[in-house]
């Protein structure tokens, strides 16, 4: 059994509820066997997979909003999968990856909470090289740019992972890092636009995030 506490949240979409169960709160922590410590991932860091922020949640409504028809979709840094959840109950070809070694089996009970298929997930890091994942339609993520050397490491990861033809959107609450993500961006040939977040009932008042989109024209 987990040593760590739990609770279960429910988000309502405009024709969807999502069911999911997270950590009780940003406190928690448990590494037992030392995994997370072993990949590098602190004490203070342990948690941050495990609750639903602010963010992710602004990710899930623009997915909701979306027309996604065929795409083939990636969540990178998926987290508690939020978005990735949402867009398995609507229908959607998702696959979703973190780091985090507790993500698979949160996503796996999540997506069993809401009555969707198993959404297909792979551990890795994003210096990872050949994940086998193949190439995707449309790469989303939220609030991944926590430190300076995550710019190169997530543009060459997305930029591995996107077709000929892909569209990426990020949110991201203002870090200070997605200014030379986008840069990053640029050069690896793809167009930029970004613009900031409304103000929504879910949201803080304090909160000055912004919506990042690049596409790669075929």
């Amino acid at each position: 059994m987990p040593n760590f506490r739990i609770k279960f949240q429910t988000l309502e979409f405009s024709h969807i509820d999502i069911h999911f169960k997270t950590l009780r709160s940003n406190q928690e922590f448990a590494d037992p066997e030392g995994v997370a410590a072993s990949l590098g991932i602190s004490s203070a860091q342990w948690p941050l997979f495990g609750v639903v922020w602010e963010s992710s949640q602004v990710l899930a409504h623009l997915m909701d909003d979306l027309d996604t028809g065929k795409k083939r979709i990636l969540e990178v840094g998926c987290g508690i999968g939020l978005s990735s959840l949402l867009l398995n109950a609507r229908g959607a070809a998702i696959t979703a990856t973190d780091y985090h070694p507790e993500v698979g089996e949160f996503l796996i009970g999540n997506a069993a909470l809401n009555e969707g298929r198993k959404i297909p997930y792979l551990r890795t890091s994003w210096d990872n090289q050949n994940t086998g994942l193949g190439q995707f339609d449309l790469i989303i993520g939220s609030d991944l740019l926590y430190e300076k050397e995550h710019v190169e490491l997530l543009s060459q990861f997305i930029h591995r992972h996107a077709k000929l033809q892909c569209e990426v959107i990020l949110v991201d609450p203002g870090r200070g890092f997605h200014a030379k993500f986008s840069k990053a961006m640029i050069l690896l040939g793809y167009s930029h636009k970004q613009s900031h977040v409304k103000a929504e009932n879910y949201l803080s008042e304090n909160y000055s995030g912004q919506i990042l989109r690049y596409a790669k024209p075929a």
